[in-house]
């Protein structure tokens, strides 16, 4: 009997627009994107829901169009969490273990990093993700995987991102209203990492800086560890804003200057061009010269910059990063912003494309800043599916694991309620838990065995 293809499905919900994707993975391990559909965002300020109706009509348009284009059906996708409200910390935890005879198991680095989720924080905020960075056995320090050394004490050092419980919750009820279910909330940074950042980067150290519409989100690696994260609560609509009132235009006239006009630095931008825009209901049409346009980007957009480098002092690694910037999201595409972010941290900049891992014909449909963070959450995505398809027996995973995608036969409802039908048989915190702690150690394990 042929094997079913398994496909993931997940939804971006930015500033801006919203995106939802559904991908495969084919016989050479790369990501094939069967439809992607994207939509005006209205109810999201700053990554935060603020509209649940807007929002939700949003996701079921894109939805609706991306399984028309593919001809996948799916009840259960991977959703991607920012917002202003996302902040992360360092923390240090141990355990005491029976025998210094026995080896270090999974299971003894899953009870030290459960504990994590236990440590203190302001009311109304939940623990996301708790992702170790390295480990101590006795007084071995520096340890990346731990299993299957001998020790009386393992201790480790934690990265810990936190959120507001009320954005994860109107997230999920946004899903939820939309006939999907959540598999999992993956934070943004993380996923556009996967999808833009090479292995080389992560272990040279480098920072990434996803420019949306609404936040900048940051993250910082070095030697193959995710080192810090951060969510600046402003982006490229505050770009757009400070045009609309320095020109006194309509805020969509502000936007296509921006994209079609637009430079991030002032200095090197024509003195002698102007462009004409319309006056409003009927006034005089307004001409605004590109030198002008251009300084007012630069000033906002040295703003985000000096808050990144703020961001990356505070990581520790300032010093550390040898493979230096990489800029992606819908941010990255302005005209001449990696001269003025080499000239303000003094590295090395590119711009980041999620196309090291897609192959396909829309592959260079997919392949813009704009669209990783929706690459990376299908990446997410395929993770845990492994993980989990090596973690269960077939007979458990078929009534627990995510839903293979249905192919939907011509003139077949969209909408049919087998595909939107609640799923009782999630799995546990502990569960998933334990499915990320093994992707993180996969290939250590192997190499054990």
């Amino acid at each position: 009997m042929k094997k079913q293809e398994q496909y993931v499905a997940a939804i971006d919900i930015g500033t801006t627009k919203i995106v939802s994707i559904v991908g495969k993975k084919n016989d050479n391990g790369k990501i094939e994107i069967l439809g992607l559909s994207k939509a005006p965002s209205n109810g999201v300020k700053r990554g935060v829901v603020l509209n649940i109706e807007e929002t939700v009509a949003a996701i079921r348009k894109t939805v609706e169009d991306v399984q028309g284009r593919s001809g996948i059906g799916f009840a259960d996708v991977f959703v991607g969490i920012a917002g202003q409200h996302i902040k992360s910390m360092k923390s240090r935890g141990y355990i005491t273990r029976d025998s210094v005879e026995d080896e270090i198991c999974r299971d003894d680095v899953f009870k030290l990093t459960q504990d994590m989720h236990n440590i203190p924080i302001d009311i109304g905020e939940e623990i996301i993700h708790v992702i170790p960075q390295n480990f101590i056995v006795d007084n071995e320090t520096g340890v990346k995987n731990p299993i299957g050394m001998c020790g009386r004490r393992l201790e480790a050092n934690f990265h810990i991102v936190i959120g507001q419980v009320a954005s994860a919750r109107n997230i999920e009820k946004c899903i939820r209203k939309s006939g999907l279910n959540v598999k999992d909330l993956i934070l943004e940074p993380l996923a556009s990492s996967d999808a833009v950042l090479t292995d080389d980067e992560k272990e040279a150290g480098v920072v990434l800086i996803d420019i949306g519409g609404g936040t900048t989100d940051v993250a910082v690696y070095y030697d193959n560890i995710i080192r810090h994260t951060a969510v600046i609560p402003f982006g490229g609509n505050v770009v757009t804003r400070d045009i609309k009132e320095g020109c006194s235009i309509l805020q969509r006239y502000a936007e296509q200057l921006k994209i079609q006009y637009g430079s991030a630095l002032g200095d090197i931008a024509p003195e002698d061009k102007v462009v004409s825009v319309p006056g409003i209901s009927g006034r005089e049409p307004k001409e605004i010269s590109f030198k002008s346009l251009a300084y007012i980007i630069q000033s906002r957009m040295e703003e985000i910059i000096d808050a990144v480098n703020f961001e990356m002092q505070t990581s520790g690694y300032a010093d550390k990063l040898a493979a230096g910037v990489v800029i992606t999201g819908g941010g990255a595409m302005l005209k001449h912003l990696p001269q003025l972010v080499r000239f303000k941290t003094g590295m090395d900049v590119r711009i980041g494309l999620p196309n090291e891992h897609l192959s396909g014909n829309s592959r260079e449909e997919i392949s813009q800043p704009m669209f990783a963070t929706s690459v990376g959450l299908i990446m997410r995505g395929f993770e845990y599916l492994d993980i989990y398809n090596s973690s269960f027996k077939a007979g458990e995973r078929d009534s627990e694991m995510m839903a293979e995608a249905k192919v939907i036969p011509e003139g077949d409802s969209m909408k049919d309620d087998e595909f939107f039908e609640e799923q009782s048989d999630k799995l546990t915190w502990a569960d998933k838990f334990k499915k990320n702690l093994s992707r993180m150690f996969e290939t250590e394990d192997q190499r054990i065995n």
